[in-house]
């Protein structure tokens, strides 16, 4: 009930025990007065019996010497005696009269019934909506307390609402999870298989041979796993919350040259070049070191699918709201169907080099949106394949 509402029941409560109280009372004095009018005119008659006057001299002075003693004390007053009563002594108008205030008490006592039926009706009604809401809640149905009015009720709504939100969100939470735990050890089991098994024939082929070759395939297992193993446990610190992330202002040119820098070794293996364009003094607030960490796994993901003699390219620029960062290639870009699961863990598209892991785009996502940045990817029209970073500034 909102605050005219319930004020309108009080002013309606108000005014019907106030006329309840009034015609009561009217009605009260209306029959002591009747009463006591019946009681005087059985005295006089009573006087008049006694005395036996005839004339108006005698009555006269009998009234005054009696005027304080008209009102008997008997138990049944003279004219009572005779089978009279107060209601044989009063006139019709006054006894229409009458009909005026007990006309007004009942309307006095329907005001009030209805009042407290209505108030009774609504309070009963709106516990009956939070007791079925509550109940679908149980029963694990999904839906809204909508309410138009501002009330106590409101407010519990609200909290109700809030509370169980904020309950179904744990827990779709908890389940996600859960889920998202069951897959990283399907795909950390499927990851380790591969060089694990390696290991052992590589192991088990050196017996009375030349060691050499197979001591090398051991080497690069052994390397796979790990990488592997770190990789595994920088995403395991990312989802527990409990990777270090400093503050500080970061220029996008030094920290595209300076990925690039590390990865040099690579791209001239490849002989793909890239290309890091003056664009102005851009800086953002991130981590140096892991935002870094990504950029590398954008610009080597770009390189492995770009062809010898090509050159990746970067680009970066700023407005109001976030600093741009784009990276791209001049390959033949991503297959349709693995855009929507490029930056899933332990994804391998069709396209993916040998020996990958699946896990470097993910972690790039992972470190950005860390950071209150967003990435996504897609293909340039005119044939390649495109990263885009946004690092919003609020």
């Amino acid at each position: 009930m909102n605050n005219k509402n319930h004020m309108t029941v009080t002013i309606l409560l108000v005014v019907s025990v106030s006329l309840i109280s009034t015609m009561a009372s009217a009605m009260f004095l209306s029959s002591y007065y009747s009463r006591l009018q019946f009681q005087t005119l059985s005295g006089f008659c009573q006087v008049l019996t006694e005395e036996h006057l005839s004339d108006n001299h005698s009555l006269m002075k009998v009234l005054r010497e009696n005027s304080g003693n008209l009102i008997t004390g008997d138990t049944r007053p003279l004219l009572e005696r005779f089978g009279y009563t107060p209601a044989d002594f009063t006139n019709h108008q006054w006894r229409a009269g009458g009909l005026i205030p007990a006309g007004c008490l009942c309307f006095g006592i329907l005001l009030f019934l209805c009042a407290f039926l209505y108030w009774n009706h609504k309070e009963r009604k709106r516990i009956q909506t939070l007791t079925e809401y509550l109940e679908k809640i149980n029963l694990g149905e999904q839906g809204l307390l909508f309410t138009t009015e501002e009330h106590d009720y409101s407010r519990l709504q609200d909290e109700l609402y809030k509370t169980v939100t904020t309950l179904y969100q744990t827990r779709d939470a908890a389940l996600s999870a859960k889920r998202n735990f069951a897959d990283n050890l399907y795909h950390i089991a499927h990851q380790l298989k591969t060089p694990i098994t390696a290991i052992s024939l590589s192991a088990q082929m050196t017996e009375g041979t030349d060691a050499s070759e197979y001591g090398r395939q051991i080497q690069k297992q052994a390397a796979r796993l790990t990488h592997l193993e770190e990789a595994l446990l920088l995403l395991s610190r990312i989802d527990a919350g409990t990777l270090p992330l400093e503050k500080e202002e970061v220029d996008t040119f030094t920290l595209l040259n300076l990925a690039a820098d590390h990865l040099q070794e690579l791209f001239t293996y490849s002989n793909v070049a890239v290309q890091i364009p003056e664009m102005g003094q851009v800086e953002f607030t991130s981590d140096m070191e892991w935002t870094m960490e990504a950029i590398m796994n954008l610009l080597k993901n770009s390189m492995e699918h770009s062809p010898s003699g090509s050159t990746v390219h970067c680009s970066y620029a700023q407005n109001p709201l976030y600093v741009q960062i784009r990276i791209w290639d001049e390959g033949n870009g991503f297959e349709q169907e693995d855009i929507p699961h490029l930056f899933q863990r332990f994804y391998r598209g069709k396209n993916a080099t040998k020996g990958g892991i699946g896990i470097g785009l993910a972690l790039s996502k992972a470190i950005i949106e860390m950071q209150n940045g967003v990435i996504h990817a897609g293909n340039l029209p005119e044939g390649g394949a495109f990263f885009e970073i946004r690092m919003y500034r609020h």
